[in-house]
C-alpha cells in the first residue's frame, strides 16, 4: 500500500533508509551504539559548485541533522577532491583541476584555494553544517601511496611502466553496487584502450605523470598523481576507520566507476567491508531531463541562485523532492518554495507580537506534527511528506493564533526544530533601515485605524491593499492591528 509516494509501515516505525548496495529499504542499527560514522563525496574544486552539487549535498545535511535530533553522536566526513579527477571521469584525460590552472595561468593550488572559499561559503548561504572534517585529497598523498603498496603486495593491483592499476578479475565482488554487465562496464570508461592494463576494465591506481604535469608526487614507481577513486578509500578509512563504517553517500552518477572501485580497492587492501549503506541522491536536471554539469558547460551556479531567491527558498526547493526522485529544474517551482518560506517567516512574525487567547487547539496539533513529521522522515527520510507537515501546521497556527502564548510558543519552537532539520535557517535577511521601516509601517496602521474610527472603509481598505503591494500583511486582533513581513 502507497500513501503520498511512500509505504504504509505501521506505528512502531524505525529509521528505514534505502540501501543501494541491496536495492531495498533495511532498518538502519549503527555499527557502534549511540554513533554515527558517515561519509558523503564532497567536490572537485575546480569550479562554483552548481545547484545540483547543492542538492546533493543538502540532503546529506539533512541526514546529519536528523540523527542528531534522535540523539545519535554523528561524525560526518565531507572529503574535497583537489587532485585526480580527470575529465569524463575516466583513466584517460587532464586533471580538471590542473587544466582550469592552465586556463587561468595561475598555480593549481591558488585555483583550489580560490574555489573552496567559495564552496564554503555556498555550504553556509545554505545552512548546510560543516562536517566534522573536510580532508583534501593532497594531504594524504603518503597514506594513497601505502595502500597501493598494499594491493600489489596482496596480487589486486600491478605496476607498468610507472602506472599502477587495480586487477578487477581478483575481486570478485567488483560489480555487487553497480550491478552492470562487463559491457556496460567498458562503455562507461569512455577511454580509448591502455595497452599497459591486463584488461581494460582495470582502474587506475596511480598514474605516471609527464614531465610538463604541474600536480606530482615522488613514489615507488617514479613521478605521479593518484587515481580519483584511492582518495576516498583512504580518507574514509583514516577518519571512520579501522574497521567497517556505517554510511557511505553521495550521487547517483558515483555508483559506478567511483564508489564500485572504492569498494574494491578498500575491502581487497583493508581486509574489510568497506560501509554499511551505501545512499545515493539522484540527478537535478535541466528541461527536458537533459543532464546539468560544469564538464557539461550547462552548469546553474548555486551561488547565482543564493543571491536571488536566498539560502531557505532552496533548501525548501530541495526538500520537495525525494533524494530517490529525479528533479527538474523549475523557476515556478523556486518561486513557489520562496512564498511558502514567507508564509512561515509571516507566521513567525505574527506569533510575536500575538497576544493569546482560551483556544487549546494546538496542543494536540503540535503531537500530531512531530509524529507526521518523524513518519515520515524515518520512512527513507521523505521531506516532501515531512515538508507538507509542516506547513500543514504552519496553516493550523495561522487559523489558530488565540491559544494561549505558551501554546504559541511552543508552536514556534516545533516550527524552528523540524524546519531547521530541513535546513530551514527561518531568519529573514536583515533590511537595512529596518527600525525606519517599522516605524512607517506602524505609521499607516495608525492612520488606517483612524479611517476605521470614523467609518471611512475605502480610505481604510486602501492602505491595506498598499502594505500587501509592498509585502506587508496586516490582521485585525482584538483592541490591536498586527503586521508580518511576507518578502
Amino acid at each position: 500500500m502507497l500513501i503520498c509516494g511512500r509505504e504504509e509501515i505501521g506505528e512502531d516505525m524505525t529509521l528505514r533508509l534505502f540501501n543501494t548496495l541491496t536495492r531495498k529499504k533495511e532498518e538502519f542499527k549503527p555499527i557502534h551504539e549511540g554513533e554515527v560514522r558517515f561519509y558523503s563525496c564532497g567536490p572537485t574544486i575546480y569550479d562554483y559548485i552548481h545547484i545540483g552539487n547543492a542538492r546533493s549535498f543538502s540532503y546529506w545535511d539533512v541526514l546529519s541533522k536528523y540523527f542528531k535530533y534522535k540523539g545519535f553522536r554523528v561524525t560526518h566526513i565531507v572529503n574535497i577532491t583537489d587532485v585526480g579527477h580527470l575529465l569524463a571521469d575516466a583513466d584517460q584525460g587532464e586533471d580538471k583541476i590542473a587544466k582550469r590552472a592552465s586556463e587561468k595561468k595561475i598555480d593549481p593550488m591558488e585555483l583550489v584555494e580560490n574555489y573552496i572559499e567559495a564552496y564554503f561559503k555556498a555550504v553556509d548561504d545554505l545552512n548546510i553544517a560543516r562536517p566534522n572534517i573536510s580532508p583534501r585529497a593532497t594531504g594524504h598523498i603518503m597514506e594513497m601511496i601505502g595502500l597501493i603498496e598494499t594491493l600489489i603486495d596482496k596480487g589486486n593491483a600491478y605496476e607498468v611502466n610507472g602506472n599502477v592499476y587495480f586487477d578487477i578479475s581478483s575481486f570478485s565482488e567488483y560489480n555487487k553496487l553497480a550491478n552492470r554487465s562487463s559491457d556496460e562496464i567498458q562503455a562507461q570508461g569512455r577511454v580509448d584502450p591502455d595497452p599497459n592494463k591486463k584488461s581494460q576494465e582495470d582502474f587506475t591506481l596511480w598514474r605516471k605523470a609527464p614531465k610538463e604535469h604541474i600536480m606530482k608526487w615522488n613514489s615507488p614507481w617514479g613521478l605521479g598523481y593518484p587515481g580519483w577513486h584511492i582518495e576516498c578509500s583512504v580518507m574514509s578509512n583514516k577518519y571512520l576507520g579501522p574497521g567497517m563504517f556505517d554510511i557511505h553517500a553521495g550521487g547517483e552518477d558515483l555508483i559506478f566507476p567511483h564508489h564500485s572501485c572504492e569498494i574494491a580497492q578498500s575491502e581487497a587492501g583493508y581486509g574489510h567491508k568497506m560501509a554499511n549503506f551505501w545512499l545515493h541522491a539522484r540527478f537535478l536536471v535541466l528541461s527536458g531531463g537533459k543532464k546539468m554539469g560544469k564538464s557539461e558547460g550547462n552548469a546553474v551556479y548555486a551561488h547565482e541562485f543564493i543571491e536571488e531567491y536566498g539560502g531557505d527558498t532552496l533548501r525548501m526547493y530541495f526538500s520537495g523532492a525525494h533524494y530517490r526522485s529525479v528533479l527538474e529544474f523549475d523557476t515556478q517551482a523556486l518561486e513557489n518554495s520562496r512564498s511558502a518560506v514567507n508564509r512561515i517567516y509571516s507566521l513567525l512574525d505574527l506569533l510575536k507580537s500575538a497576544e493569546g487567547g482560551e483556544n487549546q487547539t494546538l496542543e494536540a496539533e503540535i503531537a500530531k506534527t512531530r509524529k507526521e513529521f518523524e513518519e515520515a522522515m524515518d520512512d527513507d527520510m521523505n521531506t516532501p511528506v515531512a515538508l507538507q507537515a509542516i506547513m500543514r501546521f504552519i496553516r493550523t497556527v495561522n487559523n489558530n493564533i488565540d491559544n494561549p502564548k505558551e501554546l504559541l510558543k511552543k508552536a514556534e519552537e516545533l516550527i524552528r526544530e523540524l524546519g531547521g532539520i530541513l535546513g530551514l535557517r527561518l531568519e529573514r535577511a536583515s533590511t537595512e533601515n529596518k527600525e525606519l521601516v517599522g516605524g512607517l509601517i506602524e505609521m499607516l496602521i495608525e492612520q488606517r485605524e483612524n479611517y476605521r474610527a470614523d467609518k471611512e472603509w475605502a480610505k481604510s481598505d486602501e492602505i491595506r491593499d498598499k502594505l500587501k503591494e509592498l509585502g506587508v500583511e496586516i490582521k485585525d486582533m482584538k483592541g490591536k492591528t498586527i503586521y508580518s513581513l511576507t518578502n
